[in-house]
């Protein structure tokens, strides 16, 4: 035997082209190219045909801008799904899709045509509007695809190539096959008799002239005037006669002055106890139960009650209430009325309700009770129509500017009891941010009674899933209690509601519009043919001949002669609520109804909603088996993120700075189901957890050079003990993180994978095994063990990571791809493979339980040693000599382990000595330190071919000298 062997190169230090700078704002676009060029999806799709389907229906954002940080936690964690559901065996198909329709498209197309717009047709206009979401619809695409996302891009662009105008790679709200599906789905509406057009108060957007959506309304604070007013009634002493002879008013609170020029009634609450209390001669009503703050907020110290009565004694037709800004004629004309209404509350105000038909959900109730119109002077600007107010100074002025001047003319008239800045909640456009309006105006609504719409609607709810629980009810009670859903918007791009009206008969005729299925039929194959602009362009006439067949004519008079088409364009929350007809059941691998939906909570009462009621309208069921809702992005000091703050986090900001993986492993750690921070500390964390498993990962792969499972694998029988607990410990990893997947609790598989990789691995099994790994020949059993270990746990951890650091994975696994004799970055990808099979042995407690034991020790001896490091006594572990005193049983615990006790604890020797407790000494380890593994023995030199080296080593110096590889 040669004594001249070069030591170290008996040391078999672990190698790999793995690299240990992840790098990935320049690796991650590369292995985005590749799955672009091997088809990746297709790839995916291909090995799971057959399976049993599970479909993501992606709730489709809007092709306004670039995303943003809350869209691209959104569109991960339908990745996380997606993947993980594929690697679950699941043929998961995705469809990513886009909100293409509405109002902030057009105010922005609007902004830069400027005075052009007026010489423009709406079929121009919308030419503009469509060729604006087209880009975005590209920018994002590009955006989602940069995270890390797959869909079937070969597909999608080849459809691109064409400018198909429906897709199937994606779906978009402007597809002319989406479009005739929303046509189809108002259709059964309309022939059903579940539409009406009706006089109704909506929220109303001066700013963008349209009505909004209950789901387009942001609440935020605003101040407003306060007042406290007086309306004088008569006829009331002839209810209450303790009244009689004496002047009498109604103290009434709002703080919407504006709408007093509305007033038609004043309503009180029919069981309540009322008072009317002496102010200065004059008997004013208010609530009993109110009395004492009124009085007090007002001035009137402790007046005297004349009367007291409930409000249905004192409500009746011969009583009647002085309007305070009266109309010469029409509706508004002469005194109001004093109603009964369950709505009045003591929460605030007097008891006594102002009550405007016109501009209010409760007050439009009391108005249809009691014959009273729901009468607006209001203009579509927010001005007041100068035909429909009395005072020359109200005339043509925003109802905004209007609340100071109607102040000071109550004032002077002696009717203001009390004004004052009031902060409240009030609801604002979600597009422009201004306030709104609650104000009736002609509009379609779908009844919520019509064909047991609401009803049906809750059973299909309470038929799902909903992660968190409390959506199963926040959801039931937000379709309980809404009112009809207003469908129309006016404006001009959006899909036009298939109206048509007979302008002779209507309105003395609320249904004289066309309800024939021949009709809706013939619109829906044109959009379907040309897309939705076959509505617009042309006179009145052509357009009605182009879109109203022979035979088609008015259900009241009978004839064709004044059917008119009526220019509405649909909500476009009904829109995306179409999407699962649009897209499921038409397409491969697609079946209805979805297995998910997941977007955030706002979208209780958005798309949840709106997709709930067309689905139930049309098929009697939701559109989705299951809901998960993920809460908001904010800072990491739990504010929102604004520009104005300069707080927010660009996810593309971050993917161009750290990489998708950072940014993806933040969404896997935190519990989306709250509100959710970001911060760069956060940032920075995240990418120090990723630095530690990527270079876990690279210790393994390094120690499996020259390694071919096929060949070299140690079977489960035949391993150390330690090796078997580790494949133990590996099987519960496995367990934790399917479980975790299917229920989609994502955190819980960010904590299982870091604790393995950071605990289990390297603190414990890694560090025990580097003696053996580096050490004993190649192919020696215990080595082989060992690497039969690592390369499960590659291959396993892996896959179970592979929904989460997507690009990481695939990196990893194109080195297992190398080491089975396989190119690099071939046509192989980790998301075609399904995860890990079970261990195949049964569950070993007691092994697991022994060697949990002997971590706790473990970790009270490193803990002196650390102490020792510390005190200088020792450089590294392998200087010191361990003494544990302790219990017999213990003693006896720790003597099973034999000669390996000291590997356990990385010492070069370990003595065991009774005593009462357990107590951990350190010494300087007599002996000699090796020059190959660092031991300090007293055989050092024994060997005199290897004078360097303990008598351990020279046997296994001897052994891979003669090694066939050598």
């Amino acid at each position: 035997m040669s004594q001249n062997i070069e030591l170290k190169s008996t040391v078999h230090l672990p190698r790999t082209d793995f690299p240990m700078k992840a790098d990935l704002p320049k690796r991650e676009p590369t292995i985005l190219d590749w799955w672009d060029r091997i088809d990746a999806y297709g790839k995916i799709r291909a090995a799971r045909a057959g399976r049993a389907p599970y479909v993501l229906h992606d709730g489709p954002p809007y092709a306004n801008a670039s995303i943003h940080l809350g869209q691209a936690l959104n569109k991960i964690l339908k990745d996380f799904v997606v993947k993980s559901r594929s690697m679950l065996g699941f043929d998961a198909a995705y469809v990513p899709g886009w909100d293409c329709h509405g109002l902030p498209i057009e105010l922005r197309v609007d902004k830069d045509l400027g005075g052009k717009k007026a010489a423009m047709s709406a079929v121009e206009v919308r030419a503009l509007c469509r060729a604006h979401a087209e880009k975005y619809i590209g920018v994002q695409k590009g955006e989602f695809r940069r995270l890390g996302v797959l869909w079937d891009r070969r597909t999608d662009a080849e459809e691109d190539a064409v400018a198909a105008p429906s897709r199937r790679a994606i779906y978009r709200t402007i597809d002319r096959t989406y479009e005739a599906e929303i046509i189809r789905q108002l259709a059964g509406f309309f022939v059903k008799g579940d539409v009406y057009y009706g006089d109704k108060p909506v929220h109303w957007c001066f700013s963008c002239k349209t009505a909004l959506a209950e789901a387009e309304v942001e609440y935020e604070e605003r101040t407003d005037p306060s007042v406290y007013v007086k309306m004088p009634v008569a006829g009331l002493e002839k209810r209450v006669p303790a009244l009689a002879g004496r002047k009498a008013a109604i103290a009434v609170w709002t703080t919407t002055p504006w709408t007093l020029p509305a007033n038609l009634a004043v309503a009180l609450h029919p069981d309540l106890p009322y008072v009317a209390v002496d102010v200065a001669g004059e008997a004013l009503v208010v609530a009993e139960g109110l009395l004492p703050q009124v009085a007090a907020l007002l001035g009137w110290g402790t007046p005297k009650v004349v009367a007291k009565f409930t409000g249905k004694e004192a409500a009746g037709d011969d009583v009647r209430i002085e309007r305070p800004y009266p109309m010469p004629s029409g509706p508004a004309t002469g005194p109001g009325l004093l109603v009964l209404g369950t709505h009045v509350t003591l929460d605030a105000g007097t008891g006594a309700v102002h009550t405007a038909p016109g501009h209010g959900a409760d007050d439009f109730r009391m108005g249809q009770e009691h014959g009273l119109p729901p009468f607006n002077p209001v203009a579509d600007d927010g001005t007041y129509v100068p035909e429909k107010v009395a005072p020359e100074w109200l005339k043509g002025v925003h109802v905004f500017k209007a609340n100071p001047l109607i102040v000071k003319d109550l004032e002077a008239r002696g009717l203001l009891l009390r004004h004052e800045p009031y902060t409240h909640s009030y609801p604002h456009c979600w597009r422009c941010k201004n306030p709104v309006l609650f104000r009736a105006t002609p509009q379609w609504f779908i009844a919520m009674e019509g064909s047991d719409l609401r009803e049906n609607a809750i059973r299909s709810i309470h038929e799902g899933s909903w992660l968190p629980a409390f959506g199963e009810q926040r959801i039931a009670q937000m379709i309980e209690t809404r009112p009809d859903w207003c469908i129309s918007r006016q404006r001009t791009w959006g899909v036009p509601i298939p109206a048509v009206v007979c302008t002779a008969c209507l309105p003395e005729h609320s249904d004289a519009f066309v309800r024939d299925p021949a009709f809706f039929e013939h619109v829906r194959r044109l959009v379907l043919a040309e897309g939705s602009d076959v509505w617009f362009g042309g006179s009145a006439a052509e357009r009605l001949g182009r879109l109203v067949p022979a035979g088609v004519v008015c259900p009241v008079c009978k004839t064709r002669e004044n059917l008119a088409i009526h220019d509405h364009i649909v909500d476009v929350w009904f829109e995306s609520g179409v999407s699962h007809a649009a897209v499921l059941g038409q397409r491969q691998g697609l079946p209805w109804p979805a297995d998910l939906y997941l977007e955030g909570h706002d979208q209780y009462r958005g798309w949840f909603h709106s997709s709930l009621l067309v689905a139930v309208h049309d098929r009697g069921r939701a559109p989705y088996k299951g809901v998960v809702t993920h809460g908001f992005t904010l800072d990491g000091e739990g504010r929102k993120m604004s520009k104005s703050l300069g707080n927010v986090i660009s996810p593309l900001d971050v993917t161009d700075k750290r990489g998708a993986e950072i940014l993806r492993l933040w969404v896997s750690m935190i519990d989306y189901l709250e509100d959710m921070r970001l911060s760069p500390e956060i940032l920075d964390r995240n990418a120090e957890t990723y630095r530690k498993i990527r270079n876990t990962f690279r210790f393994l792969l390094g120690n499996l050079d020259g390694y071919d499972d096929g060949r070299d694998r140690v079977s489960y029988a035949e391993m150390p003990e330690i090796d078997r607990w580790a494949m133990q410990q590996l099987e519960a990893l496995r367990l934790r993180i399917v479980q975790a997947y299917e229920a989609h609790a994502y955190h819980l598989v960010y904590h299982a994978l870091n604790g393995f990789v950071t605990v289990t691995l390297s603190s414990f099994y890694l560090d025990i095994l580097k003696d053996r790994l580096y050490t004993f020949p190649k192919t020696s059993p215990g080595r082989r063990s060992a690497q039969s270990v690592l390369y499960r746990i590659v291959s396993d951890v892996t896959r179970l990571m592979a929904p989460v650091l997507a690009f990481t994975a695939e990196e990893i696994w194109q080195e297992l791809e190398a080491l089975e004799g396989r190119p690099r970055w071939g046509d192989r990808s980790i998301h075609a493979e399904v995860f890990p099979e079970p261990l195949g042995v049964p569950a070993d407690t007691a092994l697991v339980e022994r060697w949990e034991k002997l971590a706790q020790v473990r970790m009270e001896v490193l803990k002196v040693l650390e102490v020792a490091r510390a005190d200088k006594l020792i450089g590294g572990s392998l200087e010191a000599h361990v003494t544990i005193e302790g219990p017999e049983e213990l003693l006896d615990f720790l003597r099973s382990f034999g000669e390996e006790l000291r590997f356990l604890f990385i010492t070069s020797a370990v003595t065991l000595k009774p005593g009462p407790a357990l107590a951990v000494g350190v010494a300087k380890a007599e002996g000699t330190k090796c020059s190959r593994c660092w031991s300090y023995t007293q055989d050092v030199g024994e060997d005199s071919s290897f004078p360097e080296v303990c008598a351990r080593c020279a046997a296994n110096v001897r052994t891979i000298v003669a090694e066939p590889e050598r």
